[in-house]
């Protein structure tokens, strides 16, 4: 059987005007599971569900995709007929592959694997990866590693930005603007993004984790 993303390779050699027709054919000859009259149905559910678990509205999704807001309309009520550069821009917008902005609901459910999740190093032995492999607008959400004696200098935010870091194991100590917190097993510690703060484990013979949630103060939708 053809992949999938074969049939993409024969979409982006067509002309936009007749993507609809290559994806019907790609359908037929089942490369994509499914039924042609049922595909304008999955763009407008996963359209929108992508752009409500994001809080975007039709004009800010719109706006991020470089099209009108008519588009987005039109799409989320199945009755547009997109080009390849109108999917592929709705797509990037929201950081979904085009494949499951297109796909049945089974598509939905996807597993990462650990060695998919890339971390980072935040300071002296710590790593840091990200909680939802996804994109999330207006939030971060971080698991921090720390190895035994392990800090880092946290990065100040624009003001109104919150933060919320949860002691998943051992210890972790936070300074916030000079004071001094002291986080066990369990423990939570929520305080504005936009001052000094650091981290550390004081313990120089156990690691420790947590979880670092940083909510930015929204500028509008």
């Amino acid at each position: 059987m053809v992949s999938f993303d074969d049939s993409i390779l024969e979409i982006e050699r067509a002309q936009p005007s007749a993507v609809s027709n290559v994806l019907a054919n790609a359908l037929q000859r089942g490369q994509i599971m499914d039924k042609p009259e049922l595909v304008a149905e999955h763009l407008a559910r996963n359209l929108v569900a992508f752009r409500q678990v994001r809080n975007l509205t039709q004009g800010a999704l719109a706006k991020s995709a470089d099209v009108p807001r008519s588009t987005i309309a039109n799409l989320e009520s199945s009755s547009g007929n997109p080009s390849l550069t109108v999917l592929v821009k709705v797509a990037n917008a929201l950081d979904v592959p085009l494949d499951e902005l297109l796909a049945s609901p089974r598509a939905k459910v996807r597993k990462w694997e650990r060695s998919e999740l890339a971390s980072q190093s935040g300071g002296r032995g710590i790593a840091i990866r990200s909680l939802i492999p996804e994109r999330v607008p207006d939030e971060v959400l971080n698991v921090m590693e720390f190895a035994p004696g392990a800090s880092m200098r946290g990065s100040p935010h624009l003001p109104g930005t919150r933060e919320f870091f949860t002691c998943l194991s051992g210890q972790v100590t936070i300074f916030v603007a000079g004071d001094r917190f002291d986080l066990a097993t369990g423990d939570v510690l929520a305080f504005p993004g936009n001052v000094p703060h650091s981290y550390r484990n004081t313990d120089a013979n156990k690691s420790a984790q947590g979880v670092s949630a940083v909510l930015f103060e929204r500028t509008g939708v």
